[in-house]
């Protein structure tokens, strides 16, 4: 057979020069819990949020008896220099935990809560004010700068801030708009600040022993990394050569089609 009877379009060629140097990705690579088996025995909807340093803590303090509970819920107040007078709404006293742990709370000064959760907190604040200055109180205390930070390659990379302190790591990656199809599933870190150091975790999104690990409740601060897969990485360190390989492309095009004419 000669070659002159193949009557091959030279697009088709760069269309298979491509085909061949592009990777294809397997379904087994980016569909989620596709492996294992749920372990509900040890699947639980119980988090644990673990007050640290810079949180900042909204307390409330309240009972039957209004005027009891008024040196435990100071407002925080803004002063107009010009009328020496109070500016705005005020709004309810934050408490910032300081690096050794401690908030400056009303009547009793410091009080070391870092590392304690918040029904140990709870049951501190408690055991300071009752029965003495409050009686039967309530004690309610929420982080307002809860956060968690998802980076790589995901497509809406960031930091977030949560509400309702719940957040699983398949809601970051919700709030993130899931992983690019070159994000790694089966890698995920998870980094976290535990004491005074940070300590990893990995995530394997393809199992379903995601929900067992330790870190599918995130806690604030955590801060979620997605790698590139294989061939992102090899895409990236290429693209420098792009312009060399469309060269070479156009090159060996118009060579086999002058053979094809000849």
């Amino acid at each position: 057979m000669k070659l002159h009877s193949l009557k091959i379009q030279p697009s088709y060629i760069l269309i298979l020069l491509m085909i061949g140097l592009s990777s294809c990705v397997s379904n087994k690579k980016i569909a989620y819990f596709q492996f294992d088996k749920i372990d509900q025995e040890n699947v639980s909807n119980v988090y644990k949020t673990v007050f640290k340093a810079d949180d900042l803590l909204q307390i409330t303090v309240a009972s039957d008896d209004l005027e009891a509970v008024k040196p435990f819920n100071l407002p925080a107040v803004a002063f107009s220099a010009a009328t020496n007078a109070v500016a705005g709404q005020p709004q309810q006293l934050s408490y910032l935990i300081d690096s050794n742990g401690e908030i400056d709370f009303p009547v009793f000064g410091k009080l070391k809560i870092g590392g304690l959760t918040r029904e140990e907190t709870i049951a501190l604040i408690i055991g300071k004010i009752a029965p003495d200055y409050v009686k039967n109180p309530t004690i309610n205390i929420r982080i307002s700068n809860f956060k968690i930070t998802v980076q790589g390659d995901v497509r809406a990379p960031g930091t977030f801030n949560i509400p309702n302190e719940r957040v699983t790591i398949l809601d970051a990656i919700g709030l993130a708009g899931d992983l690019n199809i070159s994000g790694r599933r089966d890698n995920v870190l998870v980094i976290r600040e535990e004491g005074n150091f940070k300590k990893e975790y990995r995530v394997n999104l393809l199992s379903k022993k995601t929900y067992t690990s330790p870190v599918f409740y995130l806690q604030q601060n955590d801060i979620v990394y997605v790698e590139h897969n294989y061939a992102k990485i090899q895409s990236a360190s290429s693209n420098t050569n792009t312009s060399l390989f469309i060269s070479i492309a156009g090159t060996l095009i118009a060579i086999i089609t002058l053979i094809i004419r000849n």
